[in-house]
């Protein structure tokens, strides 16, 4: 019999994702080939930041343009130089893949998986049950997070999934609406799984007060303090300070969300090469930036007073 998370693990990680969850970028060279050192550089900057769970392979980090063996490296790579925080590894595809990535996360040493939403023309709410059904029973003792981004996966259907899989422990909410957001914690049942705010700095205290304790984020990559001091004001209430740093980081990801994402991670990583930690090529389908928008990024990160890579923080 294949062994389940025990509860005093569970518990652990569900209070350890109430935190900021980085996605960390996945450097490329101008060849289009996965720079590992800068990979190691990246997540090396995020632990020393201060960041104590981070999810390789999320959209940050272009899953979707890996091939599976350098999204199983970059796991790997994660694993390895994030001793001392918890990883995530995203996981996703067909069920197959998803299951074979997921089994080898939790061989590589990861504590959870996150499990992207599946990217098929036709999801039914019984056939994503049955998805995430299959790959969480393959690691029954890894912690399993969902991503939702889409209204239709409600709070009953979480709610059914974790009483089938009670390794099911966070839920990556994605959707801008704070009253399906409400409505979808509560239906699942409160106190039963952690919740994140998925879309990030953004919608971090628009959520808060309706369950989420912890957010994911991009912009940490480039400027880990800033994240840090959402989360703290937050957590103690204090909400004019949360927003506060809200505005000053509106820009930024307005930016990332322009034009249905499209330079999501094309201006994480521009921000990454103006400060020098790493290079800005992407890969297609994303694009580089515009030189009026990679301007625009060097403003707002000088307003942030980011520290050159090497340089003292």
């Amino acid at each position: 019999m294949p062994v389940s998370l025990d509860q005093a693990t569970a518990d652990r990680l569900q209070g350890a994702l109430a935190t900021v969850v980085a996605i960390p970028v996945t450097p490329f060279d101008e060849a289009g080939d996965i720079d590992w050192d800068a990979h190691e550089r990246v997540v090396r900057r995020l632990v020393d930041g201060g960041v104590t769970v981070l999810t390789a392979n999320g959209n940050t980090g272009e899953f979707y343009s890996l091939a599976q063996d350098e999204a199983r490296r970059a796991a790997e790579s994660a694993i390895k130089t994030a001793a001392g925080a918890e990883v995530m590894v995203g996981v996703g595809l067909d069920i197959a893949t998803a299951i074979g990535a997921a089994r080898h996360a939790a061989a590589a040493g990861a504590s959870m998986v996150m499990i992207h939403q599946p990217v098929h023309p036709y999801v039914s709410g019984e056939g994503w049950l049955a998805y995430h059904r299959e790959i969480a029973r393959a690691v029954p003792d890894t912690g399993v997070v969902l991503y939702i981004r889409d209204t239709r996966f409600d709070g009953p259907l979480i709610r059914e999934l974790g009483e089938i899989c009670p390794n099911v422990i966070g839920v990556k909410y994605g959707v801008r609406d704070p009253v399906s957001f409400a409505a979808a914690a509560r239906d699942a049942g409160q106190g039963r799984f952690t919740w994140l705010a998925g879309l990030a700095e953004l919608t971090a205290p628009g959520l808060w007060p309706a369950g989420a304790t912890g957010f994911t984020s991009g912009l940490v990559n480039v400027a880990p303090a800033i994240p840090a001091a959402m989360l703290e004001a937050l957590r103690r209430g204090d909400y004019p300070a949360a927003m506060t740093i809200w505005d000053s980081i509106r820009p930024f990801e307005e930016l990332r969300g322009a034009d249905s994402s499209a330079d999501n991670v094309s201006v994480v990583k521009e921000a990454l090469a103006q400060i020098g930690v790493c290079g800005r090529s992407v890969r297609p389908p994303s694009r580089l930036l515009s030189d009026s928008a990679r301007a625009r990024v060097a403003e707002i990160v000088a307003s942030w007073n980011v520290p050159l890579a090497g340089e003292p923080s």
